[in-house]
């Protein structure tokens, strides 16, 4: 990238780390402006307690914190350590809490980093202060520990400041200047500052920053309690800050970091404590900073109480000092990154903990000057919240919840209980009627199994697979019913959430959309095609379908927010091409089922016959009197029919499609079994079974690249990545035991090895077995290997499917 002017807003952990990091990637014109003074600056770097747990469900948050140990590790010396290696212990009160550290402990093995289930005996080893009363086991993480964020950006801004990076202490950000949509400059108190490009990492001051461009930074600011004690006997003669393991007691939402000769101890169990911007003051306004509210020691005596239980010596020591930090929370509980689709040149970096913060920047930085990060950041990427999410009565109540469940044990199938019912499709009611259970999936109402098909379960009772355990949570006998009956009948299936619907036209659509897709697009009109978009480092943006509707007209279906924002970056200022969101305006349904044809042409023998449907059909047609969009393909072997109409109709398609199949069996069928079929059918699934991290060679994807094409976004990063060899290589395991379901992320091992990890997984009932997508290293990928995978501290045989790596 060339150089540009670059102003970063805030000077905390993460507005230093990016500064740092663009430095060293060659960038020189940086500025840094900070409300605050240098470099204690008031926000939660000044009063987080530093403590660093690697190890989360999430991949993308596990590799920003082991990025983040990397780099304060690095900056640590002698005489200004920046991270302390202690490690880390996490201990179970509960049989259920067990279960979950083990099964942590295998995604851990999943994500690269050592991780440890101890006995009750080992846990006091570990750390002789806690009780052994009631403790079933606990994680041990050796490599996890304690930054020291203030000694690591003195040692960041050292190197920033050799590179020229200017820092501005005590300077208000008063307004930003943007011309045709681009930000121009930075105005400040001390002036103005010119910009090529702006990076917000003011903390939960960013959604103030955010208005003054009108870019919406849903985060909600939370105050958090943290005291400190007193002097521990058993810690009196410690002269080391830290030499004991960081120890979290999740049961009882309380964590603990030794402090010198006492403790520090966090509480998540308190009250939810939200805090409105306008409540909170400007550094030097009031005694303490900014980011700290007055301690609200009534809120502490449940957690105290459960504390002193655990560690019985705090008994004596008693509590020094308390307060109520303020800290972010998003309503998905993932970090705001990445650059506005509203404002070119407007950058963000907020919601951040000191966790992840050094793994960020080092993202953002390499995201700016390359294009594209290395690691994966759409579940991360500020653009992927609809409208609907940028409402304070959305995100607000939804960032409230995640804050009151940060330490629950979280199933991946557990559904939110605030900020609901805020996008239905036209079939809510109908669905309501037939007993819907409801997840949210992108905002909307979206139903997973239907109780009126439960006499279905004793129909198929003989074939259907019994889940038991944490499979079986949120999960119903109903959904398998639903999977059968639609391999034997037809289900119809709401799909109106699972997709972005985009139409894009004008004079060089055609060209448009050659650059921006690997396969040659120029298809006749009338036919659909499967396709991918790559970022500059050739990674797979998305898996999207184009269907040509016109000469100059086409109808593009993509994953979700961020890959739709991400097509209309690409469009040059000048260009005539047109993109119009009609998502909120139109609704799906899919038909599907081993009678779906008969019943469709039953319907309209004109329009359905045989012969006039090949596999990525598509045609606009009138079903009755309702304009439908008809696409084709098929399903786990079954005849399948996506039907696209307006909301206002779409009531009417579900009516006369529910009458005209009654004959059929047709059935309304839920997401989960669409979802067990999609795994059945051996098709992979955009930001599930790969990632932007993978390029097409690697997932067995490269029947969807023309190189004949002179050129498309990530062509020649493509080429060199395929003549290098992959890394990783997708393929298909099937479970020795049938009875055996994983979930997802699970470590498969060859030899006591790890060699990859789980995507997808679900059952096949043609095949009788349990079907496991796993992304393993090439040398791994033997037909003739015998591999295990891991599920809750137990191993499963399985082999490597034959072909496995062609995607039917």
């Amino acid at each position: 990238m060339k150089q540009k002017k670059i102003v970063i807003i805030g000077a905390g952990v993460v507005g230093c780390s990016t500064a740092y990091y663009l430095n060293k990637m060659g960038q020189r014109d940086v500025t840094v402006i900070e409300q605050g003074p240098l470099f204690e600056t008031g926000g939660s770097t000044s009063h987080a307690p530093g403590l660093v747990f690697q190890v989360s469900f999430s991949k993308v948050l596990t590799t920003l914190a082991s990025q983040t140990v990397e780099t304060f590790k690095s900056l640590s010396t002698d005489a200004q350590r920046s991270f302390y290696s202690v490690g880390s212990l996490e201990v179970a009160h509960t049989s259920d809490r067990l279960e979950d550290l083990k099964r942590k402990a295998g995604v851990a093995s999943s994500w690269g980093i050592d991780a440890f289930v101890l006995s009750p005996e080992e846990c006091c080893e570990k750390s002789p202060l806690i009780n052994r009363d009631n403790i079933y086991g606990g994680l041990y993480v050796p490599s996890d520990g304690i930054a020291k964020p203030l000694n690591a950006v003195d040692q960041m801004t050292s190197f920033s400041k050799s590179c020229d990076t200017k820092f501005y202490g005590n300077t208000e950000v008063t307004n930003i200047e943007v011309v045709d949509g681009q930000v121009k400059a930075v105005e400040t108190s001390a002036g103005k500052f010119e910009a090529d490009l702006i990076i917000c990492c003011a903390g939960f001051w960013g959604p103030h920053i955010g208005e003054m461009v009108g870019v919406t930074i849903p985060l909600q600011p939370m105050a958090h309690q943290y005291v400190f004690t007193n002097e521990l006997e058993e810690l009196a003669e410690e002269e080391e800050e830290v030499t004991m393991p960081l120890i979290r007691q999740q049961d009882s939402s309380i964590y603990f970091r030794q402090v010198f000769n006492g403790l520090g101890i966090g509480s998540y169990q308190h009250r939810p404590l939200p805090v409105e911007l306008n409540e909170i003051t400007k550094y030097g306004e009031a005694k303490e900073m900014p980011s700290v509210k007055a301690f609200t020691p009534e809120d502490f005596e449940k957690p105290w109480q459960d504390a002193t239980e655990f560690i019985p010596s705090l008994k004596q020591a008693g509590i020094k000092k308390g307060i109520n930090g303020i800290f972010s929370f998003t309503p998905d509980g993932m970090p705001l990154l990445g650059e506005s689709q509203k404002v070119r040149g407007f950058w963000v970096a907020e919601a951040i903990w000191v966790t992840h913060s050094a793994g960020v920047a080092r993202q953002m930085a390499e995201w700016i000057v390359n294009g594209a990060p290395t690691v994966d950041l759409e579940l991360c990427d500020i653009n992927r919240f609809d409208t609907y999410a940028q409402s304070p009565d959305y995100y607000k109540p939804r960032s409230i919840e995640n804050y009151e469940k940060v330490y629950d044990i979280h199933h991946p199938s557990m559904p939110p209980e605030t900020s609901r019912n805020i996008r239905v499709s036209p079939y809510y009611m109908r669905q309501k009627t037939l007993g819907a259970y409801f997840n949210e999936k992108n905002g909307w109402e979206q139903p997973q199994w239907y109780e009126a098909n439960d006499s279905l379960v004793s129909v198929y009772e003989k074939t259907i697979l019994k889940r038991k355990g944490w499979a079986a949570k949120y999960w119903s006998p109903i959904i398998e019913a639903e999977q059968l009956h639609t391999r034997q009948h037809i289900g119809l299936y709401d799909v109106t959430a699972t997709k972005k619907r985009l139409e894009i036209k004008g004079d060089g659509v055609v060209e448009f959309l050659q650059q921006l897709t690997t396969s040659n697009i120029d298809i006749p009109i009338g036919h659909a095609i499967n396709t991918l978009m790559l970022h500059e480092l050739a990674g797979i943006k998305d898996e999207i379908k184009v269907i040509r509707k016109a000469t100059s007209a086409f109808h593009v279906l993509c994953t979700g927010p961020v890959e739709a924002s991400w097509i209309q970056k690409q469009l040059s200022a000048s260009s005539q091409v047109v993109i119009q969101d009609v998502t909120a305006e139109t609704c799906s349904l899919c038909v599907i089922g081993l009678k779906a044809k008969e019943m469709l042409q039953s319907l309209d023998s004109d329009v359905f016959v045989e012969n006039k449907w090949t596999s990525q059909s598509a045609k606009e047609l009138l079903i009755g009197n309702i304009p439908v969009l008809a696409v084709y393909n098929s399903y786990a072997g079954m005849d399948s029919w996506e039907l696209s109409t307006t909301n206002d109709q779409g009531l009417q398609l579900w009516d006369l499609l529910f009458e005209t199949g009654r004959p059929y069996k047709l059935i309304a069928a839920g997401d989960r079994a669409l979802e067990a079929l999609r795994i059945e059918s051996f098709t992979l699934r955009s930001s599930k079974d790969f990632w932007s991290e993978h390029d097409p060679y690697e997932i067995g994807l490269d029947h969807m690249i023309d190189l004949n094409k002179p050129t498309f976004i990530g062509r020649k990063a493509l080429i060199d990545r395929k003549e290098k060899g992959p890394k990783l290589i997708l393929v298909t395991l099937i479970l020795d035991n049938p009875t055996v379901v994983v979930m997802g992320y699970e470590p498969v091992f060859s030899k006591e090895k790890v060699v990859g990890f789980v995507t997808s997984a679900g059952y096949s009932y043609s095949l009788g077995k349990g079907i496991v997508y796993a992304l393993l290293f090439p040398e791994n990928v033997n037909e003739e290997a015998t591999l295990d995978v891991e599920y809750f501290g137990k191993t499963y045989t399985a082999q490597v499917m034959k072909d496995s790596t062609v995607v039917i």
